[in-house]
């Protein structure tokens, strides 16, 4: 990835905050015919190993699997992101020497993926995956609120993936290269924005 210093996002802290934020990880792999890729949600267990280890399931049907286990692979996580506007600069009005940008905050994890087919570990992924994602509604599903039969057909039907991260790179592009004018300036526009508050929030953290 493309890392001009000023850009450069190194704190593992940060790095996870934004995984667990964003867990629809783009998996991507070299398949027979080139590149293959696929959006899959994550969940990501910091104990599991030195830097971490993504834990995931897929569709049986899906052949991304085949050919995965022990092969390098690349998990892109995508955080909030944004157009950016010359006419919030403040430089536009002193110079005009400026032009469109777009701010993003990006994970990129490497590592080696392992195929698991045990059903009793994919049961406890999803339950997992499940449990975490079901925490915020009033009254969340379970796994087990499904019947019996159709849970173990449905195991049947997928593979798990994990990836034992062996590098992470995370880029947050939030205007830190303008001047400070320009920044606030920036903050401020996507403040206006119905979906602008998380970038803006980013934008002024750098300030």
């Amino acid at each position: 990835m493309y890392q001009p210093p000023q850009f450069r996002e190194e704190r593992r802290d940060v790095l996870f905050t934004l995984i667990r934020a964003h867990p629809l990880g783009l998996l991507v792999s070299n398949g027979e015919d080139g590149p293959v890729a696929n959006p899959i949600p994550f969940l990501l267990d910091d104990q599991a190993s030195e830097n971490g280890t993504l834990l995931a399931h897929m569709s049986r049907a899906n052949d991304q699997w085949r050919g995965l286990d022990g092969m390098p692979v690349l998990v892109v996580f995508q955080g909030a992101n944004a157009y950016v506007t010359p006419t919030w600069y403040e430089t536009k009005r002193e110079t005009g020497k400026v032009v469109p940008t777009w701010n993003y905050a990006i994970v990129q994890a490497r590592g080696r993926a392992r195929v698991i087919e045990d059903t009793e570990w994919l049961r406890a992924q999803v339950n997992a995956l499940t449990t975490r994602h079901e925490a915020a509604e009033t009254a969340p599903w379970q796994v087990n609120d499904a019947p019996a039969p159709f849970v173990a057909a449905q195991l049947r039907g997928i593979v798990g993936v994990t990836v034992e991260i062996t590098s992470l790179e995370g880029k947050w592009k939030v205007s830190q290269n303008r001047p400070v004018a320009d920044r606030e300036g920036v903050a401020s526009g996507l403040d206006g924005r119905a979906d602008g508050g998380a970038m803006a929030g980013l934008v002024r953290e750098h300030l």
